[in-house]
């Protein structure tokens, strides 16, 4: 029942894919093309095309990977030395579904001159950060990614939605339902492995234009393979959408007083295939230790995952989006929300459907915990890179479970009620340039076991800081062309 090709005609999980099987496939299916895909600086998929010549020639291909220029991928690469080797990762072959020809696209990884990985790749660096996690703990890490996003399309008269109501709503309310089923069923033919979609909160129009907010979230999974799914599943969103005639947009704020677009990030440890998150029907030691270590470093994963001025304009109080450092149960004011679980005893199932027999199931290998405050302006490798240290870090941590407890809420924290518990919490950074100070602060941690180098770390924080919107939301006020002007400034990122 897998939905990706490959799996289907080659009878094997993804991970086992080698060239042997790619050639096979191509050979079977009369392929024409490959694309070699990699992910620059900005976040986006990059593009190599090949034209088939012969077999020869695809086991070349397949074999050796092709040279790039590093100094237009990367602003940190030297133009002096730029060459980098692409080379193909062959577990994430999947068929280009746009494509007019039959074609196989590939993600690559990229090596230096001495066919070694680039080290400060930022697929790489997350590599690095879970084998240090693994290393360090035995655990290893799973992550599923929320994409939420905006569909603007010229305004319609018929059945228009509540302002801001539109969360789970159904056609015809929902006019681009279409578009968000035709793209999960993209996306996992793809290969990436999805929960669900539905529509969100956010509806509005202004200035003649529909702005509609949807969702696509994944399951969870390696988080190096959760990562590849992302930067997948974007480009085939903005791919369709231009197919379609519309726009869409993973900004995180469109304009004042309208619901913005995160990217939670829900995580998982796992032990020889198991969760260890869940603990005779509680919430283990071990979530709780990965918990303290995001929030200990929660100030500067903001550098990864918040990396534009209008990232701080979706993360103000009274919202959905976090601004306090703590975390709670089913708490949506919180940072760190541990969902609703499936902990109760009782058989829901049965009782829904009288037919059934009552069965006694263990659904704690679903529980999650969620981090909220990444949009769509992430850079996700290094975001879900700067996660797996944190976790690590949590490990590390001498009084974790200590500092787990002092953090943890189970009130709204925005309440007048709670004013003097919201006092005691420490502050998510107001701006891109207070994120690279939390960085600058916690730059050793990052670099411990060689996972982040300086180099990476040192051009972040410059390059954040030259953003120079330490006072930028006082200088914009709630004037919305003002505010229109800087979302369009930052309208297609990642």
């Amino acid at each position: 029942m897998n939905p990706n090709p490959l799996v289907q005609y080659l009878n094997k999980p993804s991970s086992e894919f080698t060239r042997a099987d790619l050639i096979r496939y191509i050979e079977d299916h009369d392929v024409e093309m490959i694309n070699f895909r990699y992910v620059g600086w900005d976040g986006r998929l990059k593009t190599l095309n090949f034209i088939i010549n012969s077999r020869e020639h695809l086991e070349s291909v397949l074999s050796s990977g092709e040279r790039v220029d590093g100094s237009s991928l990367f602003p940190f690469v030297e133009p002096g030395s730029s060459d980098l080797y692409v080379i193909p990762k062959y577990k994430t072959a999947f068929r280009n579904p746009f494509a007019e020809v039959p074609t196989l696209d590939i993600l690559c990884s990229f090596y230096d001159r001495h066919g070694n990985p680039l080290e400060s790749s930022p697929e790489y660096i997350l590599k690095k950060a879970h084998r240090s996690l693994q290393q360090s703990t035995g655990l290893t890490f799973e992550t599923m990614g929320e994409l939420e996003y905006y569909i603007i399309s010229d305004e319609e008269e018929l059945y228009p939605a509540v302002n801001q109501k539109g969360y789970h709503e159904s056609a015809p309310y929902n006019k681009y339902g279409d578009y968000r089923r035709e793209a999960m069923r993209l996306i996992a033919q793809a290969g990436g492995v999805i929960k669900y979609g539905h529509s969100e909160v956010g509806n509005f129009t202004l200035n003649g234009k529909l702005y509609e907010q949807n969702e696509i979230e994944f399951l969870p999974t390696n988080v190096e393979d959760a990562a590849d799914q992302l930067v997948i599943a974007k480009w085939i969103m903005r791919k369709l959408a231009y197919q379609y005639g519309v726009t869409i947009t993973f900004a995180p704020k469109i304009t004042v007083g309208k619901a913005g677009s995160g990217m939670h990030v829900h995580t998982r440890l796992m032990r020889d295939g198991k969760s260890v998150m869940m603990h005779q029907g509680a919430l283990s030691n071990e979530a709780r230790t990965a918990i303290a270590g995001y929030l200990s470093l929660a100030a500067s994963l903001t550098a990864f995952g918040n990396t534009n001025p209008t990232s701080y304009f979706r993360l103000v109080p009274h919202q959905e989006a976090p601004t306090n450092i703590c975390w709670g149960d089913r708490n949506r004011s919180v940072l760190v929300r541990v969902p609703l679980g499936w902990t109760t005893e009782k058989d829901m199932i049965a009782d829904a459907n009288p037919v059934e027999k009552p069965v006694k199931l263990n659904f704690s290998e679903k529980q999650t915990v969620e981090f909220r405050a990444p949009d769509g302006s992430a850079d996700i490798y290094l975001l879900m890179a700067g996660l797996t240290v944190a976790a690590r870090h949590g490990f590390e941590m001498k009084d974790a479970l200590a500092f787990a407890e002092r953090t943890y809420v189970d009130v709204n924290i925005f309440d007048e009620a709670n004013k003097k518990r919201q006092s005691q919490l420490e502050q998510l950074p107001s701006c891109c340039f207070d994120s690279a100070e939390a960085l600058e602060k916690h730059k050793e941690i990052y670099m411990e076991h060689n996972v982040f180098p300086a180099s990476i770390l040192d051009y972040l924080i410059n390059f954040l800081k030259k953003y120079e919107d330490k006072n930028l939301r006082e200088q914009l006020g709630n004037d919305e062309q003002k505010i229109l002007d800087l979302v369009t400034r930052y309208f297609h990122c990642g």
